[in-house]
């Protein structure tokens, strides 16, 4: 993946900041964004950054650690479950990449740049005074887009961690709240917990 988006963008006078959402079809637990500004003149350091799904354990969390040593800035959104279950995913979605953004401008505030939020998908954060372009597919595309996937997957994943210790007979640490076989199978011997969506797991409870 290179950088030719982020270069492009530039050349007009922005300054990409890349978004992306972890979580939209879990079971269990928050859904979390990332917004990431990476640096064109550390480019080199980011080689072998990719969407998160097709990296592994050890590389996405490899790259998170350089992603966030080395970006510009970057910031995290999470929005509960209980928001989704009131809100729906899709808003729920759309909040957690506002919060990263906005997450992220508390550390790029004092600067006069013009941002371009690249969010992947199809649709833009409403009501958002920044100017956002959406890109299906946009974390197999765009580099800052990918960086921004690999940052909440990690943040999430460590959160399911620490659900799995307190709920181990779910297997969260396995599924990260996913609806495989063993989660649902587990939702059905034992019930729900505060963690679960309950939007979501009426056909399993």
């Amino acid at each position: 993946m290179n950088f030719k988006y982020e270069a492009k963008k530039m050349s007009q006078g922005f300054l990409v900041i890349g978004c992306d959402e972890v979580g939209r079809g879990c079971l269990a637990g928050p859904v979390v964004a990332a917004a990431v500004v990476l640096d064109l003149n550390k480019i080199k350091l980011f080689k072998g950054v990719d969407d998160s799904k097709v990296l592994s354990v050890r590389q996405r969390q490899l790259f998170d650690g350089i992603i966030r040593e080395h970006c510009v800035a970057f910031g995290i959104g999470v929005v509960t479950e209980k928001v989704i279950d009131k809100i729906n995913i899709h808003h729920a979605s759309l909040l957690a990449m506002r919060k990263a953004v906005e997450n992220l401008q508390k550390v790029v505030a004092s600067e006069t740049k013009n941002y371009l939020v690249a969010i992947d998908g199809k649709f833009i954060i409403p009501n958002f005074k920044i100017e956002q372009e959406a890109v299906v597919d946009g974390d197999a595309k765009i580099l800052s887009i990918a960086a921004a996937s690999v940052v909440a997957k990690v943040y999430r994943d460590s959160l399911m961690r620490r659900l799995h210790i307190k709920h181990p007979q779910y297997g969260f640490f396995a599924h990260k709240g996913y609806a495989t076989f063993h989660h649902r199978e587990a939702i059905k011997k034992y019930g729900l917990t505060p963690h679960h969506r309950l939007s979501f797991c009426g056909q399993y409870a």
